[in-house]
């Protein structure tokens, strides 16, 4: 949003200096984004007298000039110096502006040199109002009135020394895109007092001769106020100085009168309008949502489809994009006699997918989707009819009126200690009523604070928390400080699934993966790749298409990253998040997980020997780690084929307790793995934070350190079974036989391929289990301890089939 210091000052009465204004935007949240002043670009030029204009010697176009210059200003030592020009109006006596060498020309990118033109010197130039770039004027060398004061600054004589002010503005302010909101504000900080200009109604002559109608399908919602009003017997032509000074100060070219004009209330009062022909129109205009097949050529010159959007169409057929763009057809010239007005309130939802889907960049569209005041359609049409009649002249019909604005109408409470305890500043009752009654809201005391309805031009404000922000604006943002909250009592506890996840994450990062955050959506191809990806996953305004779905897992992202190290030359990858997959869009159908992979090496390389790929083990360990930091121990959890797709069949395996899977690990699936661009080895696991069991109630103390002074005894078997049977249904079996005195059990030799099939037979191995026996009362006896062998050797058996090993 940019505006001149000048400009300002017509709605806020204020003796502040340049910077004191600068520094309050900013404190009140319109940002500054700049100060473009002009005497760093113009405040060298000066005005200077052509004392004589000759024939150049050596070419029919060049004047040699003799220009009296003044150096040091209007009543300073003069100098003479001689200037070649090439302007058709370069004459004896004429009062131009005078650029000496070493200045920089705007309009043209060069920095002026003495020079030689056709064998004659020449040191410096008469300039043209574009050179200055002030207007596109090119056909002569400015030209001044006698009195002009010689040696002056020429901004400073044609009033072109106005600072331009830049400010950002965020996308809930809709009302400072117009200099009146900008000086509404800083009026209620106290820079100034609000002047802005009332707009008295002008009377109408005749009834307009163009009716609107609002179609059924966009009267409740997509434009339900439309105002129109006739102008006829203008004579359009290039508006005033004044005008067209406003609008290229803030980098607007000036069109006509009639358009000038629109584009002055769009920036002045945050007020789009828009000017038909009237001749071009063919009977009234119907505003209706646009239909298949219709088109329009619109003032940029661009062809656009037109279904879907809020269109104004007249008998034969759209002649305007509601709220973006007028159409070419029905434009202003300088031959149009009769101007039809338009001020309407669009949707802004609507307004902003139709100029989305078009690609339509427009100043209207801007502020329609953000929010134009919908009571300001009125006035901005009153305005602009009385800004058309001095410039234009003619004679204004009565305004038609379609439809009516939008209720925004609300109230909210506001708690007097609120302000204090959200932004931690303490803002007297009748300093808070104050500011925003100095912003245009309503306000009435209570005996708990106050009431407060916004006005309708600030459509942001919807609740208590908007109240305090605009408090806080006002007196100052810059006052705000850090407050710590009170302490309470006792200090605050993490909850268990807070507990939960930051265990396992410590524990991943112990196991030496790197922890990764990534966004929560992923291309659709992706979450495809992991069970998702489904329509109802689908966001309605995504970042972009490569975030266009929900995530059924981490891992697209976590495979990503891998992928861009691996083309960057990482030969290995460890990493890991725990956050959000969903399985779909409505509440509960979503579960904290975390994932991890590994790929490439499981080590560096190093001198010892061959480096070890990464391989499904790993993944298993990983997921183990993360159960274990849940307090899942994991030789109770049985280990099964259950697998999701995107883990390979044959090498993939799931972690049970009881019927709940809280684990899956294994290789990657090469399909996956190739769709993702990851190459050689790709280990992964998932692991379920959320169906891990519920710690039981934490005892004050520490349990009692459960040791035995006994010695342990180790005892080992080795079973021959068929090929197929998993080592894990040997363990189980064995630690079930006696849960108190078996400790631990584990594989420690497997003896599988051809020469097992030639000793044990076809389809057989021998699988070798050590299980570790913790006497805690007494030492146990050798028949005590064939007893228990035996029980395990029959457990082993009867649940496996194997038979002990020869």
């Amino acid at each position: 949003m940019k505006f001149t210091l000048g400009w300002l000052k017509e709605h806020l009465e204020t003796d502040a200096a340049l910077g004191e204004i600068t520094d309050a935007l900013t404190d009140l949240g319109l940002e500054l984004e700049g100060v473009e002043d002009p005497a760093a670009t113009l405040g060298a030029f000066t005005i200077a007298r052509v004392i004589e204009a000759l024939p150049h010697p050596n070419a029919d176009k060049l004047r040699l000039c003799r220009v009296e210059t003044w150096p040091d200003g209007p009543g300073g030592r003069m100098e003479e110096v001689q200037v070649v020009c090439g302007a058709p109006n370069a004459r004896t006596g004429l009062i131009g502006v005078f650029a000496r060498p070493g200045l920089h020309i705007p309009g043209t990118g060069v920095d002026l040199k003495p020079g030689v033109i056709r064998g004659e010197a020449s040191n410096g130039m008469l300039c043209s109002e574009r050179e200055l770039m002030l207007s596109d004027d090119h056909d002569g060398v400015i030209d001044l009135p006698a009195d002009a004061p010689l040696g002056a600054r020429y901004i400073d004589y044609v009033g072109a020394n106005d600072p331009v002010i830049e400010i950002a503005v965020t996308p809930n302010r809709p009302d400072a895109l117009g200099v009146s909101g900008v000086a509404r504000d800083l009026a209620a900080r106290g820079v100034g007092r609000l002047v802005t200009p009332a707009t008295p109604p002008v009377p109408g002559g005749y009834p307009c001769p163009v009716a609107v109608t609002l179609a059924e399908d966009v009267a409740g919602g997509a434009c339900p106020l439309f105002l129109a009003r006739m102008v006829r017997g203008v004579r359009n032509g290039p508006s005033p100085a004044w005008l067209q000074k406003k609008l290229r100060a803030i980098g607007l070219r000036p069109i006509s009168a009639l358009v000038d004009v629109t584009n002055l209330l769009t920036f002045d009062r945050a007020r789009p309008l828009h000017v038909f022909d009237a001749s071009k129109l063919k009977g009234g205009l119907t505003v209706r949502l646009g239909r298949a097949g219709e088109t329009l050529e619109a003032l940029d010159g661009k062809s656009y489809a037109l279904e879907g959007a809020t269109v104004i169409a007249d008998e034969s057929g759209p002649v305007s994009i509601g709220g973006v763009m007028g159409g070419e057809g029905t434009g202003c010239d300088e031959a149009t006699t009769d101007v039809l007005i338009e001020a309407a309130w669009f949707d802004p939802v609507l307004t902003a997918a139709t100029g989305r889907r078009l690609k339509i960049s427009s100043d209207a569209r801007y502020r329609f989707e953000r929010g134009v005041d919908p009571e300001s359609a009125r006035e901005g049409i009153e305005r602009a009819t009385a800004l058309i009649l001095e410039m234009c002249g003619g004679e204004a019909s009565e305004i038609f009126a379609a439809g009516s604005p939008p209720d925004q109408s609300r109230r909210y409470a506001l708690r007097a200690d609120r302000v204090r305890r959200l932004v931690g500043m303490d803002v007297a009752p009748e300093r808070q009523a104050d500011a925003l009654r100095a912003l245009g809201f309503e306000v009435e005391q209570t005996g708990e604070g106050l009431v407060a309805a916004p006005p309708s031009w600030r459509p942001d404000v919807r609740g208590e928390a908007d109240l305090v922000e605009e408090i806080a604006r006002v007196a100052s943002l810059s006052a705000l400080q850090a407050t710590p909250l009170p302490r309470g009592d006792a200090a605050p506890r993490l909850s268990h699934p807070l507990r939960r996840v930051r265990a396992v994450r410590r524990r991943l990062a112990a196991a030496g993966l790197s922890e990764c955050v990534g966004y929560a959506f992923v291309a659709q191809a992706e979450a495809a790749l992991f069970g998702g990806g489904g329509p109802e996953m689908a966001l309605d305004n995504p970042i972009s298409s490569a975030m266009s779905h929900m995530r059924p897992s981490p891992l697209p992202g976590l495979l990503a990253a891998a992928a861009r190290n691996q083309a960057r030359g990482a030969d290995a990858a460890a990493l890991f998040e725990t956050g959000p997959a969903f399985s779909g869009p409505e509440p509960g159908e979503q579960e904290t997980v975390a994932a991890g992979l590994r790929a490439g090496f499981a080590a560096p390389r190093g001198w010892t020997g061959e480096r070890r790929k990464v391989d499904l083990w790993d993944a298993r360990a990983d997921a183990e780690a993360a159960l274990s930091a849940c307090g899942v121990a994991p030789d109770r959890l049985q280990i099964t084929r259950e697998a999701p797709g995107w883990l390979h069949p044959g090498r993939s395996g799931a972690l049970k307790q009881g019927r709940e899977i809280l684990a899956v690990f294994g290789e990657l699936h090469p399909r996956v793995a190739e769709a993702m661009e990851v190459s050689g080895a790709v280990v992964a696991f998932e692991a379920y934070l959320d169906r891990t069991p519920a710690p039981r109630a934490r005892l004050a103390t520490r349990p009692a350190l459960d040791a035995s002074d006994l010695q342990a005894v180790d005892r080992d078997f080795a079973f021959v079974v068929a090929a197929d049977v998993e080592a894990a249904s040997l363990l189980r079996a064995a630690r079930g036989t006696d849960r108190k005195l078996i400790s631990d059990a584990q594989v420690f030799d497997v003896f599988t391929g051809a020469a097992a099939e030639a000793q044990f037979g076809a389809g057989r191995k021998s699988v070798a289990i050590t299980v570790r026996l913790q006497p805690r009362e007494r030492t146990m006896t050798d028949a005590e301890i064939e007893a228990i062998s035996a029980r395990i050797i029959a457990a082993v058996e009867q649940t496996t089939g194997g038979v002990m090993r020869g």
